[in-house]
């Protein structure tokens, strides 16, 4: 039975994080991009390639 519960709240943490990336990459603040969101500092090389 703890291990339901234990997997269960993997699952959810894990989904919440995933959901999290994807509101992030739709609002332009992607974790993958270098300048983290800061155009300026990277010269736009990173937003070039979407």
């Amino acid at each position: 039975m703890g291990t339901f519960f234990v997997g269960a709240i993997l699952v959810i943490v894990v989904g919440l994080i995933i959901r999290g990336m994807i509101k992030d990459k739709k609002s332009g603040k992607s974790s993958i991009c270098r300048c983290g969101g800061n155009c300026n500092a990277c010269g736009n090389d990173c937003h070039s390639k979407q």
